[in-house]
């Protein structure tokens, strides 16, 4: 925990999400970008917050990495079910939540975000091409009891973000500092491998 962090009152929560069956069956935290697993790139930009938090169903790939982990509250409801275990587990008031295969997630990048949040806000996210991006996005903690009540519905995120106060950025406020929109690259295909210079874990 660093009490000199530069989001004090937010945790970072990194979704490790399924098991990569396109990329054959890896655990996607341990791409490799630059000498560096997913991971590490995200363990680093976690110390700008005041804690770090791994959500995760299949928790031994990332047992040396040190990082507090927890697994779904409420099982088999992909990416609302892993926000909502984030929201639970989480010792501050906000949560900002990437995805474990996001390499280029940057705080210039976090802060776009993380500075549109209001007294009158309970989450934030970008639109993009008319999609909502969840998984960069941050979220009152204290919603867990009303997200885990809409769970029941297996909603989409977006379902689940419409009964909340959620303000939505367009993607032109990231772009003003991530021209590119790096920060929102995910590596889910073989293509992508090349596209991103990612590397496959060995074996």
């Amino acid at each position: 925990m660093d009490r000199a962090a530069t989001f004090p009152d937010v945790t970072l929560a990194i979704l490790a999400g399924g098991q990569g069956t396109r990329l054959g069956g890896v655990a996607k935290g341990l791409l490799s970008v630059g000498g560096l697993t997913t991971l590490e790139r995200l363990r680093a930009f976690g110390s700008r917050f005041r804690d770090t938090l791994l959500v995760a169903n299949v928790p031994e790939p990332y047992d040396r990495f040190g990082i507090r982990t927890v697994a779904d509250t409420v099982q088999g409801k992909g990416a609302p079910g892993g926000v909502h275990a984030a929201l639970g587990a989480a010792r501050t008031p906000w949560v900002f939540v990437v995805a474990c295969d996001m390499p280029f997630v940057t705080e210039p990048a976090a802060r776009v975000v993380l500075d549109a949040r209001g007294e009158d806000v309970d989450a934030v996210c970008l639109e993009h091409d008319g999609r909502w991006e969840p998984l960069f996005a941050a979220y009152r903690t204290e919603l867990v009891t009303r997200w885990g009540e809409a769970l029941s519905e297996d909603p989409s995120m977006r379902r689940v973000l419409t009964r909340f106060r959620t303000r939505t950025l367009p993607v032109d406020a990231l772009r003003a500092v991530d021209p590119e929109l790096r920060a929102l690259a995910n590596v889910n295909r073989p293509e992508d491998l090349a596209r991103y210079g990612v590397t496959l874990p060995e074996r």
